[in-house]
Order: C-alpha cells, then structure tokens, then sequence
C-alpha cells in the first residue's frame, strides 16, 4: 500500500544527482543507501547509482598509502564527472572527496560532492521531509562533518522538524566516539576508551536511537552499546528521515 506524504516543495524537481553509496556502506549498511536514495526521491529528485564507483581512497590515503589513492580518485572524477551534484550518506567520504581529492591528484577535477544534510538544507532548501520518527532520538556529530565540512547545525535541523521526533542533547556532543577508521585497529585500547565514554554520555541522555551521518561511527558506538545490554539502537541519519507513518 503507497503512503502519500505531504513535503514542502523544493526545487530540485528533475535534478539528476549521483548517489555515491561508499564502499563501507555498500558492504555493511546497504539500507542506509535505499533510505537515502527514498527521501531524495520524495523531493523530486533524479537519482543514478552508477555501478562503476569504487573506494574514495579514504583508508589508503589515512594509512600512509598516498600512492595508492591516485587511482581512486581518478576513478571517481570520471564515474560521477557528470552529475550536477553527487550526495552521499557519509561524511567521511564527503569529507575526503572535497578536501583531499586535490592533494593526491592536483590535476583532477573533482565532482561536487554533498554530505546528506548538506545537500538537503543547502540544495533543496528543505528542513521538513515528511518523515515520522516517533522517538527519543540523540545525535552524534561525527569529527568529519563537524571540523571539515563544519555541517553545523542541519543534521539537528533536519531531526527537529521529523514528526513525533523528541531531540535530546548529548553533554559531549563534540566529543569523538574513537573510531577513527584505521586508528581503531591501530590504537584499539584507546578507541574503546573513547567509545565507553561516548556510550556513557548516550546512556546519560534516556534516548532510544542514537543517530548520526556516518555508520562507522554507529558502528563502533553500537558495538559498545550491545556489549552492556544497553537498549538503545543505532541508525543513521538517513534511515530517520526516510520513516514514514
């Protein structure tokens, strides 16, 4: 049975936009790219999933492995080189396409990327979705989309306007939850640490869901969290926004 939603409008009706999944989501959390491809869609919003995208580069060039990203992100700047905007549920990636692309390759042109909110608040000038989300919902602001593409505020903007959505603040919220990428394999007694004490600021507020716009970070938090029993659960940004009555 089709549920109609009543959405603001927006102008972005017939813009064609490349959906640029990453490769941790497309391994691990494919429903996070169904959720993000279904709320642009509700905006009228032209969605290609070109099958010829690969890793940004991002382990390869935090690792020390610069070399190795020449190839990545020549690959990306030919596969979404053709797009008006390429918007992705990660801010990490969006994070490396924007500001490192050019560093490993400085005669690459690199495609206008946009993390999720980015796109929805700046683009389609749209808070309200059409979502409904009737819980207690914390928000974990990623390092990535805080200290390099500096988001501010529109994952809150966006969380605030879901129906029956109660938004509740973190005492951290700038805290990092220790995963790092890389850094979690190489320095796991320290990012347990960090995770502990963001699960514990999680904890603190009474929250139901915690969200946030990077599901490696949702990961590493939500492994913390089952290994206490804890009963709250993890979901991206995305998937929040996508929930309809």
């Amino acid at each position: 049975m089709s549920v109609e939603v009543d959405v603001p409008a927006c102008q972005a009706t017939g813009m064609r936009v490349g959906l640029f999944i990453t490769c941790f989501n497309d391994t691990m959390f494919p429903e996070v790219g169904k959720a993000t491809v279904a709320v642009l869609e509700r905006l009228g919003v032209d969605v290609d999933f070109p099958a010829a995208q690969t890793c940004c580069g991002q382990m390869h060039f935090n690792s020390g492995y610069r070399p190795a990203c020449v190839p990545l992100v020549r690959q990306f700047a030919e596969v979404f080189g053709g797009y008006q905007a390429v918007v992705t549920p990660s801010a990490s990636c969006a994070a490396m396409v924007r500001h490192y692309h050019r560093t490993v390759d400085p005669d690459v042109t690199v495609p206008k990327v946009y993390e999720l909110s980015e796109f929805l608040v700046d683009v389609l000038k749209v808070t309200d979705v059409g979502a409904y989300f009737p819980h207690t919902v914390a928000l974990h602001r990623t390092c990535h989309s805080l200290r390099l593409l500096r988001v501010g505020d529109r994952p809150e903007r966006l969380l605030a306007a879901v129906d029956g959505l109660d938004l509740v603040e973190l005492s951290q919220p700038a805290e990092c939850c220790g995963f790092g990428g890389t850094f979690s394999v190489k320095n796991a007694d320290t990012s347990v640490a960090m995770g502990n004490d963001k699960v514990d600021d999680v904890l603190g507020t009474g929250a139901e869901v915690l969200a946030s716009a990077d599901t490696s970070c949702l990961m590493h938090i939500g492994g913390l969290l089952s290994r206490r029993g804890a009963p709250v659960r993890t979901t991206h940004l995305a998937q929040i926004l996508a929930a309809t009555r």
